[in-house]
């Protein structure tokens, strides 16, 4: 298996109005998306359209619905093997309510059980040591985070981190068994522990960061873009010129972008991700639409001194 994605499995509802309605009021639905959705979920997606072979590790109910997201990942390309099963509970609904100005809301409905737990991460130990990368989602529990990234990092795979930290007290631990860490505007301004206001704020962070572990680390950098920092080069990407409909599922496809270009090295990987992304906010649902074509057509060019050492 190329790489193991650690993260959330939902249904996923996706509702497109016209304009929000306001308290007492009803909006008529012009669009609607019903699909396997929650961020692990999307980046194993994203991951098998760009022709990379994804293994998903989350948790889903023992419901009607859990059969419904699984049999649509089956037939995405994706290994649910890894996926538990949870005796007693309800597999997690997303519904992402989106307006014509892309102003969205999200309707969540993720019952504590549909959490991994450190257990479940050690079950599926023999699945993360036969992986070459293994795709952390920092919205899990800390403990099955930490199990997950020790268990990958002494299994040879490469580390990737996405999100901010489950609780700041652990981030250096973290930051220590990571290869590769992306995370957006607000939550780099968690691991910062302050505010973000510009890509040099941006480059600044994400190279103290890189001091602490990681070869590799994606930053957002709001209106500027997103920087790329390692340990011999930085870029700065702007954001494309995509009509945005929805942003949900954005960061999603933009880490599946960076993985599948690992190999490529972290200026191209990060081009790869930035490309992802703006591919991905023109439709409504975080659902990515990719394609390795799509992708190469949609880079975007960087700017700053890529190639200059520190």
């Amino acid at each position: 298996m190329d790489t193991v994605v650690i993260g959330q499995v939902a249904r996923d509802l996706a509702l497109r109005v016209e304009r929000m309605p306001g308290s007492g009021e009803a909006a008529d639905v012009r669009e609607r998306i019903e699909v396997l959705g929650g961020k692990g979920a999307n980046q194993a997606v994203g991951l098998a359209q760009l022709g990379v072979r994804s293994a998903l590790l989350g948790v889903v109910g023992d419901d009607p619905a859990a059969t419904e997201v699984l049999d649509r990942a089956v037939a995405d390309g994706i290994d649910v093997g890894a996926v538990v099963h949870r005796s007693g509970t309800r597999t997690g609904l997303i519904v992402d309510v989106v307006d014509a100005e892309g102003t969205w809301r999200y309707l969540q409905d993720l019952p504590p059980e549909v959490l991994l737990t450190a257990d479940d991460v050690a079950a599926a130990k023999s699945v993360l040591t036969r992986a070459r990368t293994v795709v952390v989602q920092l919205q899990q529990p800390l403990d099955a985070v930490c199990a997950a990234a020790d268990i990958a990092r002494r299994g040879g795979a490469t580390v990737v981190l996405d999100g901010a930290p489950p609780d700041p007290s652990a981030s250096a631990d973290l930051l220590a068994m990571t290869d590769v860490l992306r995370a957006d505007d607000t939550e780099a301004a968690l691991w910062a522990d302050a505010e973000i206001g510009s890509a040099a704020e941006a480059v600044r962070t994400a190279r103290s960061l890189l001091g602490r572990g990681p070869r590799m680390v994606v930053l957002g950098a709001g209106s500027e873009g997103n920087v790329v920092v390692w340990p011999d080069g930085e870029a700065v990407l702007p954001l494309g010129d995509a009509d945005v409909v929805d942003t949900t599922g954005a960061g999603d496809a933009f880490t599946a972008g960076i993985v599948a270009a690992l190999d490529r090295g972290p200026e191209e990987a990060a081009r790869w991700g930035s490309a992802a992304a703006g591919l991905t906010v023109g439709h409504v649902g975080g659902r990515p639409r990719l394609s390795v074509d799509a992708v190469r057509r949609a880079l975007v060019p960087v700017s700053g001194n890529p190639h200059s050492c520190r």
